[in-house]
């Protein structure tokens, strides 16, 4: 395929940047995908669309920007095995070296080669009307869900999907998620799924407080205070949940999850940046609990994710407040920027309706 498209770019100073570019063309392995859905990440906004900050994985090398694609394939470069043109895909966002320890287990995200290159990070990303993959980095979309459904799954749905799994959540559990933003919220709907018996969040965007009550994604939403921790235990005959993640990246509610945990319960860190403060012996040691860090997903537990996704007819597109063309990409990343929204996504053709 021959011609130029357009793509947004993001230039740091909180807008976007949009350029005509030649259509790529796939080598020995590779293929192009006709984009039809890029959500934007909480990530993209706090480390590339306000300030290019960080180095290494959250170098921005100033390519085409959207790291949660979904699309069809049109067209096959040579050495291709087992998709093909017209398959549907949504894009690991990290492309690995492929023979390190952590890819070989499946999580690029850990790669730590010099050839790592993340899309729309440092090699072109979403925000355009073609993106170029290596096909070793695409998951199959079943054909009942919607791209921008598979578009959520390559990064914050995956990414959830993966904490979940490192502490368990099962019908035995009271679960507390902080901040509910799209992750949280996702958070939130994947707990439900797993059967979770109860489901509180703490939140004070009232858009996002609105939005998880018309889902129906939790028993009780509290507002940001001092006394979160003592209306849980309040709220769980005075123990406490068994499970928490925190999706605030913020100081106080990283500290509330933990306190909020009863004894021997588990807690999963997953909101980037920020800062926590905390007293070991009382809050962690002395109760048995234990903190987990959880930074995107794996390869295979995408694929896990989407098959099961399928069986609880759930869908993530449900997270989405709002849709733009591509044209109208600035006025999507302004509107995430300033968070009163729930997920905000790019699309194409028929996902734009």
């Amino acid at each position: 395929m021959q011609g130029t498209m357009k793509g947004a770019f993001l230039p740091g100073n909180s807008t976007v940047v949009f350029k005509d570019v030649d259509i790529p063309k796939p080598g020995h392995g590779q293929v192009l995908v006709k984009m039809k859905a890029s959500t934007i990440c909480g990530s993209d906004i706090r480390a590339i669309y306000r300030e290019h900050v960080g180095k290494g994985p959250e170098g921005y090398q100033g390519v085409i920007a959207g790291h949660e694609p979904c699309g069809q394939v049109v067209e096959e470069g040579p050495g291709i095995r087992r998709f093909k043109k017209g398959s549907r895909v949504i894009v690991y966002h990290i492309s690995g070296c492929g023979v390190c320890h952590d890819c070989r287990m499946g999580y690029m995200i850990s790669c730590s080669s010099p050839l790592r290159a993340a899309y729309g990070w440092q090699r072109d990303g979403g925000m355009a009307e073609y993106i170029l993959c290596d096909e070793k980095d695409l998951v199959a979309l079943p054909d009942e869900l919607s791209y921008t459904d598979g578009a959520q799954v390559a990064c914050g749905f995956g990414t959830v999907y993966e904490a979940i799994n490192k502490v368990g959540v099962s019908g035995t559990d009271a679960v507390l998620v902080v901040g509910l933003g799209p992750v949280g919220l996702a958070a939130l709907m994947l707990c439900r799924a797993m059967g979770a018996q109860k489901l509180y969040g703490i939140e004070g965007n009232p858009i996002r407080v609105e939005l998880a009550k018309k889902l129906n994604l939790a028993d009780k939403v509290l507002s940001p205070a001092d006394t979160n921790v003592d209306e849980i235990k309040a709220l769980t005959s005075g123990n406490g949940v068994e499970r928490a993640f925190d999706c605030s990246a913020n100081d106080k509610g990283r500290a509330t999850a933990i306190r909020a945990t009863r004894q021997w319960g588990k807690i999963a860190f997953v909101g980037e940046g920020g800062t926590v403060n905390f007293n070991p012996s009382p809050d962690i040691i002395h109760s048995q609990k234990s903190i987990h860090g959880s930074w995107v997903t794996s390869i295979w537990l995408m694929e896990n994710l989407v098959e099961e996704l399928v069986r609880w007819k759930l869908h993530p597109e449900d997270l989405v407040t709002h849709r733009f063309p591509l044209e109208k990409a600035d006025e999507a990343y302004k509107l995430m920027a300033e968070g009163n929204c729930g997920k905000v996504a790019v699309c194409f053709d028929e996902e734009l309706k």
